[in-house]
C-alpha cells in the first residue's frame, strides 16, 4: 500500500556531524561579536547586525538542543 510508509528527506537517512555543527555556530558567533568589539568602523548600525546574526546562531543551537532533549527532533 503506497500510504503506509512515513516520508523522510535523505538527509535523515544520514546523519551529520551534530557536534562539530554546534561548535562552529559558537566559534562563529564569538568571532561575530569580536569583530563587532573589535572592528574599525565609526557606525553603530554594524555592531547591532554582527552582535544580531550572534544572538540568531546562539539561539539556534540553544533551540536545536532543547528541542533534541525533548524528543521532537532526531
Amino acid at each position: 500500500m503506497a500510504g503506509s510508509e512515513p516520508v523522510t528527506a535523505p538527509d535523515q537517512h544520514k546523519p551529520g556531524h551534530r557536534k562539530s555543527g554546534r561548535i562552529g555556530a559558537v566559534l562563529s558567533a564569538v568571532a561575530l561579536v569580536l569583530m563587532a568589539l573589535c572592528g574599525n568602523h565609526e557606525g553603530k548600525v554594524e555592531d547591532i547586525w554582527l552582535v544580531g546574526l550572534a544572538v540568531l546562531l546562539l539561539a539556534i543551537v540553544i533551540g536545536d538542543s532543547v528541542l533534541r532533549r525533548n524528543g521532537l527532533r532526531h
